[in-house]
């Protein structure tokens, strides 16, 4: 499992200032050593949206001296120095911003006196892409031509005269659309979402790779790879490449699906066009219709599509100058559009949506949405706990709700990275890091007992996430229905799916389970196996109204084998009216709803803790047999700290026989444990007390 550092570095009291990261130091890869981390996400090499120049002085600028006497390094240093430590250090692609700073120059415009932070102090203009494409301060950057020679064009074959204007999504007026959630609002810097369907734009982001690669990174981390699907929070895209991308996309439909009038207009149809005439300002989440949920498979597709040109490219690129370099991306919270571009990455790097103190099932699932692949969860200060946290550090309070969340991540099979400087939004002036003392705890604990840590688990119970069932409510009624960005302490509560429904109640009822991803078999190519839904008693399947037909056969040949199905919700595949009920019809399957699902699942009771308050569990697989995870959410909000369980028993089923066990508590020594046998193969164990976190280990 990869241990990772959220090592952004921004500046406490201070503005967290996208795309550039502030300067790293030796003290901060030393940092990273005590934490025993494996890797780091968002550390370096961000200045892309700015100009292609300034990334190439983020990597190699000169260091003056007196920055040298404090550990002062360039970004390719700071690679190199990670490295040495045995750190991965990916650079960042911030895939939708492109910037225009505020800045002050001296007379003859060689010299930069202030960028974005004015001082009032000589002549005033404007720094970011514009500028760059058009060599308006040729004494300060670098041609545009000696990195595009030549130039570029865009898709009507026209000569880029300025990138920023080019290569932005636009509103459904035309007005280029603002990234607005990070530019600070005392600021007159302003950000453009920028679109991946412009080919102008993605052949800037190939430079940029290329850029990272030479300046030696272990690998590059694409963040917001979800343009331009993200302008959908804005209403949508309405620039020229997504019209005609749509305007395609709606042509290779089948007949019948399209209302006769969009039919008879095909041939120069334009959605915004569409849209105005009859009154709509923007794209409506609430209640799509035909063109507005079309236009989300089409800008679904896009995605996939943008990232495998630009991953492939990274590995293209790197082998051409004989290197092997990683891919990991932001894929936020695991919406569910970003299922293809699992399986073009090697770690995943999600960002949550909401930073909670408690959230079991988001965790089953973000390990479920991997896959095999490592998980490298980031916090997020949005809609969160993030920000009372931070608050609550300050005076000296939090730290066991820090540790819990370490510690949670652990329990559930993927990592929680350390937060470093973490981001705390565009408005706050502040950055959040972890207190450090309870960092190299609680990371030092969990290094050392490695191998009791899996992507693999034993779980007897697993829920079905079907990825084209869920897409168009998730999308339009989840994700860009309406957007918590600017309450930052206000957590989002949105109509629950079937799935969410399920997972929820079952992580309340301490019952460890696994999620497995239903791909849809368009983007992602479809590869559920009779073989993997063999290992569970029990599979869930909430709301999976759109399976293929390779779903329903594998699922079929389950319950033949023996196995039981519980469906809650509509069933069915779109392949086909009358197989869904192939599986409904089953006598190995039950109708159930939400509850009835869960109370049939704890009565399996793969796990049963008594002497506890709230915990999570979970049971992950192991070379010497298994190990049971425990995690103590019981905290005590007068006294600001985590409860501690005193005789504390277990009962637990796997499927060995269990020889021995052993228990390791954070600050305790390993203890023997007596597995007494139970009935149905479980065994009883007298835990003993639980503070924070136990791992109990199974052997066979």
């Amino acid at each position: 499992m990869e241990r990772g550092v959220y090592a952004q570095c921004w500046i406490p009291r201070s503005h967290c200032y996208h795309p550039s990261l502030p300067p790293r130091r030796l003290k901060n890869v030393e940092d990273f050593r005590d934490y025993q981390a494996t890797m780091l996400s968002w550390p370096c090499l961000g200045g892309g949206g700015i100009s292609l120049p300034y990334l190439a002085q983020e990597a190699d600028g000169f260091v003056p001296l007196r920055y040298r006497q404090y550990g002062f390094l360039n970004d390719r240093e700071f690679i190199s120095e990670c490295q040495k430590r045995g750190v991965k250090a990916f650079s960042v692609i911030f895939c939708l911003q492109g910037w225009e700073f505020p800045a002050e120059f001296n007379d003859g415009e060689d010299e930069v006196l202030s960028l974005n932070e004015l001082k009032g102090v000589g002549k005033r203009g404007w720094l970011g892409l514009r500028e760059f494409t058009q060599d308006r301060y040729p004494k300060i950057w670098g041609p545009f031509e000696s990195y595009f020679p030549g130039g570029l064009q865009n898709s009507d074959g026209e000569r880029v005269a300025d990138l920023w204007e080019e290569c932005c999504s636009r509103d459904i007026h035309g007005g280029p659309i603002h990234a607005d959630w990070l530019e600070c609002p005392d600021r007159e810097h302003e950000c453009h979402l920028m679109d991946s369907n412009n080919p102008v734009w993605r052949e800037y982001l190939k430079a940029v790779i290329r850029l990272h690669v030479d300046a030696g990174v272990d690998g590059i981390q694409f963040d917001e790879p979800d343009s331009p699907i993200a302008a959908l929070r804005y209403g949508g895209c309405f620039c020229k490449d997504c019209m005609k991308g749509f305007r395609d996309h709606l042509r290779g439909l089948p007949e019948g699906v399209l209302p006769p009038e969009v039919v008879a207009d095909l041939g120069r149809f334009h959605y915004g066009e569409w849209l105005q005439e009859r009154g709509a300002g923007r794209i409506e989440p609430r209640q799509p219709d035909v063109l507005a949920r079309e236009y989300a498979s089409y800008q679904r597709g896009c995605t996939a599509r943008n990232f495998k040109e630009l991953a492939g490219y990274v590995r293209e690129y790197a082998g051409s100058v004989g290197r092997q370099v990683l891919v990991s991306a932001n894929l936020f919270d695991g919406a569910p559009y970003f299922d293809p571009p699992v399986a073009d990455v090697d770690i995943l790097v999600p960002e949550q949506r909401n930073t909670l103190y408690q959230q079991p099932a988001w965790m089953r699932y973000i390990s479920g949405f991997g896959g095999e692949k490592p998980v490298v969860i980031e916090v997020n200060p949005y809609g969160g706990v993030l920000m009372d946290l931070a608050a609550d550090l300050r005076k000296g309070d939090g730290a066991d709700r820090y540790r819990t969340m370490l510690y949670e991540a652990a329990t559930f099979g993927v990592n929680l990275a350390v937060p470093y400087g973490a981001w705390m939004g565009s408005v706050v002036e502040d950055a959040f890091y972890g207190p450090h003392d309870v960092t190299v705890e609680v990371e030092s604990f969990l290094a050392e007992r490695e191998e009791l840590f899996s992507r693999e688990s034993f779980n007897a119970v697993a829920v079905v996430f079907s990825v084209e069932s869920n897409f168009m409510d998730l999308v339009f009624g989840n994700i860009f229905g309406s957007d918590p960005r600017f309450d930052a302490r206000r957590e989002r509560r949105p109509p629950l799916i079937a799935f969410e429904g399920v997972t929820k109640a079952l992580s309340g009822g301490q019952q460890p389970f696994d999620v497995l991803m239903f791909h849809d078999g368009v983007l992602r190519a479809d590869d559920v196996a009779p073989e993997v839904l063999g290992r569970y008693r029990c599979v869930l399947l909430p709301g999976c109204k759109a399976l293929t037909g390779r779903q329903v056969a594998a699922l079929v040949d389950y319950l033949n084998s023996g196995g039981t199905v519980i469906v809650v919700g509509e069933v069915g595949s779109e392949e086909g009216e009358g197989l869904g009920r192939r599986i409904v019809e089953h006598s190995g399957a039950v109708v159930a709803t939400e509850m009835e699902a869960v109370e049939r699942v704890t009565r399996i009771g793969q796990v049963r803790i008594a002497g506890t308050g709230p915990v999570g569990v979970n049971i992950q697989r192991t070379d010497r047999g298994a190990a049971l995870h425990v995690v103590n959410y019981d905290f005590d909000d007068a006294r600001g700290c985590t409860r501690a369980a005193v005789g504390v028993e277990v009962e637990v089923a796997v499927p060995f026989e269990v020889s021995s066990a052993r228990v390791y508590r954070p600050g305790k020594d390993t203890q023997a444990l007596v597995a007494v046998p139970a009935n149905d193969g479980r065994v009883q164990l007298s835990l003993g007390d639980l503070h924070w976190y136990a791992i109990v280990e199974l052997l066979r």
